[in-house]
């Protein structure tokens, strides 16, 4: 039947200049015998997945030639939408812009049919009208009840959602107004009818302790406790190796193999060694913790690893992928113990090449357990008691340093972009209360990891690629050219530009991020640019890797938090005994890998938009206590509704045009700026500004600023550079830095004049207002 489906496919893309009939169909392609009989079965499959449309005259074509698109919708809170195709054939196939008229009853993320009214041109966007949705994507919906009489509604979280859900009173389940509930919908929006629902669980009361990060959770769901049986499998994995499991493996436990994470790191599945070899080459080994061994195919543990698909970290706790006793116990590379790992052995060259490796099975045992901190202040700070206390690795450590610098420049030479952005890190207290934000910047020790898992994970991906056994991949393709026109429109703002915007080299991106290293627009250029470039995904094809400039890669150095890793490391452990597979393994890889990389793809985004949404929360939360308070920022985002503000610990507000009274304030698209009627103030992306915050809304994860002085010329940050020197950001200053300012984790005083200002101001707006009504 799958052989049929293709053939009906690639049939009515090239030779059906028009739609057929089912008849016309079996006629023209000469169908006989089975493949006839099973025609309108497979008809129905590929019409009920939208593989094929079919007309009001009982005729099917497919949707490419029907002027269709069939993609997924990705919703505003403003009723509007665009579709994102899933299928683009040529860099003019952009996303479709749906108005409110258009929207039909589809709702976010929803699997919808579009028909598309305006076809792009160089740089122009299409616009279009949902005719089918597909497929509903929102089953199940977290958000809060309120009660009337007779019935009920539930008022969504997300707000992308865009309506109610009708909740009908059968007298069975007493919710009260205000809770967190998660409802199924049974039935769906139609033209102005809501949808309808049942509740299924109550979460809790909103403002509960904990309520908003468990509404995340159910919203994504993302599962918190495993089941019983898994559970119990895991109970049954042992707490140390035995002597018949090293049985063919590679003794590697004499070599000094140490870890390099986080501080609170628990889950550690990547070791490291490096030795400098007598020509000069580097021996470089990568050492993964072998999961595989432990969670067989098809087993409860790989069944649950499965539809978890990944880790999720949270920030206040971590959703595993796999049982505590797996991940933290036999499968973690805790030092002094032995371990089970995949291993790779690479040579390298003065240049970064791999000249000659080895991946085997191997026995392990880490020698020390470094932290990123260490690493950093005996290499980068010197600090001479770590020196003292770490002698007899000192030397690996700094063979560690010479091979990462080779590597990296490697990598650069051939055109990689290397985005770094500062991680923001919410720190909590007991209770789950945000008391501070940490802005992490990636330094040497991490860059150490992060490139030694690069060149193994190149590695592995040409080694099976050479040996054509179906694989997953970590693919990421070439940019859309419309995406690159509106890129370099921003950048001809900055005195930069793209030479080619069809054909767009990595190489041409990363050189622009190091002309703007330093600069106050660099953020916003950085920020423009990854949002430009399609999303990383796996895939059962070796498409290669467009930010890598990467012809081979995947992932293979996290098998304890990512679902495809331990599946690379199944079919890499498949290929050991003999270099090949079975043709009948083979079929089966290559018939389960395709779905496997597109749940792994969809959990993936899943968990990271739940980890932005927590760390989101709670950076909202930790701001209010600082209402009414002055701060200095940089305009990192320019809208006809306002103006976004990033402070110098990295928080985000929106500056209001409603709030900017001096003026009429115009937004030009195409120099990403506010420019007033009267003044002609310019508000532009990369300005430097002082703000008030005057606002927050935990449930709606906004912060809102208003100008300092909105009558004040501010310089734009773009011409105020040092002589001599790399460019400074007025950035929120620390205590002492001799203007009266602070910085945001630094700042105590909930009461400050500043808020008790506003705060009165509000009164006497209220008292003014009665007495005008009076």
């Amino acid at each position: 039947m799958m052989v049929l489906k293709e053939k009906i496919l690639e049939f009515m893309r090239t030779e059906a200049y028009k739609p057929l009939t089912s008849e016309e169909l079996a006629e023209h392609m000469e169908l006989k015998g089975t493949e006839l009989s099973e025609l309108w079965k497979v008809i129905e499959e590929l019409e009920s997945n939208a593989d094929i449309i079919k007309t009001r005259y009982d005729k099917y074509g497919v949707p490419e030639r029907m002027n269709l698109v069939v993609g997924k919708l990705s919703a505003s809170n403003k009723g509007y939408g665009f579709v994102i195709p899933e299928k683009v054939r040529t860099p003019n196939e952009t996303d479709i812009f749906i108005p409110p008229d258009g929207m039909m009853s589809a709702m976010h993320h929803d699997r919808v049919v579009v028909r598309v009214h305006t076809q792009s041109g160089q740089g122009k966007s299409r616009d279009g009208e949902i005719i089918r949705i597909v497929k509903r994507a929102n089953t199940r919906i977290v958000g809060t009840y309120e009660a009337s009489r007779n019935f009920g509604f539930v008022t969504p979280d997300d707000l992308r959602l865009g309506q109610d859900i009708f909740i009908p009173k059968d007298g069975k389940n007493i919710v009260p107004s205000g809770a967190k509930v998660v409802v199924e919908v049974t039935k769906w929006p139609e033209k102005k009818r809501s949808a309808e629902g049942k509740i299924i669980e109550v979460l809790g009361n909103t403002g509960d302790s904990g309520i908003e990060i468990l509404s995340i959770i159910k919203r994504h769901n993302l599962p918190i406790d495993f089941p019983a049986e898994v559970a119990q499998a895991a109970e049954n994995a042992p707490d140390a190796i035995s002597e018949e499991e090293i049985s063919g493996r590679r003794d590697l436990r004499h070599l000094p193999i140490v870890t390099i994470d986080g501080e609170d790191a628990k889950d550690l599945d990547d070791g490291v060694y490096v030795e400098r070899l007598k020509n000069g080459n580097y021996l470089l080994g990568v050492y993964i913790a072998d999961v595989s061994y432990y969670v067989r195919e098809n087993t409860v543990l790989d069944k649950e690893a499965s539809e978890r698909g990944t880790s999720v970290y949270l920030v206040d706790r971590v959703l595993p992928m796999l049982p505590r006793r797996l991940s933290n116990g036999i499968c973690s590379l805790n030092a002094g113990e032995d371990r089970l790992a995949m291993s790779a052995h690479m040579e390298i060259d003065h240049k970064g090449q791999v000249v000659k490796y080895e991946l085997f099975p191997s026995v392990i045992r880490v020698q020390k357990r470094f932290s990123y901190t260490v690493v950093r202040k005996i290499l980068v700070e010197h600090d001479e008691e770590l020196i003292h206390g770490h002698q007899e690795l000192l030397g690996q450590l700094e063979n560690m340093e010479r091979l990462c610098r080779i590597l990296r420049e490697r990598r650069m030479r051939r055109g990689a972009i290397d985005f770094d952005f500062p991680e923001l890190k919410v720190k909590l207290d007991e209770t789950g209360k945000p008391i501070e934000i940490i802005k992490r910047v990636r330094s040497l020790a991490e860059s150490i990891i992060e490139e030694f898992m690069l060149v193994a994970n190149e590695t592995v991906a040409e080694h099976m690629h050479k040996l054509k056994v179906p694989f997953v991949f970590r693919v990421h393709e070439e940019p859309d050219s419309e995406k690159m026109v509106k890129l370099n429109n921003l950048l001809h703002n900055f005195g930069q530009s793209l030479s080619k915007v069809d054909e767009v080299q990595p190489a041409a991106l990363q050189k622009i991020l190091n002309y703007i290293s330093g600069r106050p627009e660099e953020r916003i250029i950085s920020t423009v640019m990854l949002r430009s470039l399609k999303q990383a995904r796996y895939e059962a094809q070796n498409l290669g890797h467009f930010g890598l400039a990467a012809t081979y890669y995947t992932h293979f150095t996290s098998p304890i938090r990512r679902y495809p890793d331990l599946i690379v490391h199944r079919i890499l452990r498949e290929t050991f005994n003999s270099g090949d597979i079975s043709t009948k393994r083979k079929a089966k890889l290559a018939a389960m890998l395709p779905e496997i990389a597109l749940h792994s793809s969809e959990r993936e985004r899943a968990a990271a938009e739940a980890e932005r949404e927590t760390v989101s929360l709670k950076t909202v939360e930790y701001m209010a206590q600082f209402v009414g308070e002055h701060f200095d920022g940089i305009i990192n985002g320019v809208t006809a509704f306002g103006i976004f503000v990033e402070l110098d610990n990295g928080v985000e507000g929106l500056v209001r045009v409603s709030s900017m009274e001096d003026d009429y304030y115009q937004y030009v698209e195409e120099q990403y700026s506010l420019i007033g009627e009267r003044s002609h103030k310019i508000y532009r992306l990369g300005d430097a500004v002082k703000v008030i915050l005057t606002r927050v809304s935990p449930e709606e994860r906004n912060i809102d600023f208003v100008l300092e002085s909105n009558s004040a010329w501010i310089e734009r940050s773009i011409n105020r550079r040092p002589s001599g020197g790399r460019p400074q950001r007025n950035g929120v200053k620390s205590e002492g830095a001799g203007n009266g300012r602070r910085t945001v984790s630094a700042a105590k005083n909930k009461n400050s004049k500043a808020k008790k200002a506003v705060v009165s101001r509000a009164k006497l707006k209220t008292k003014r207002n009665k007495q005008k009504k009076k």
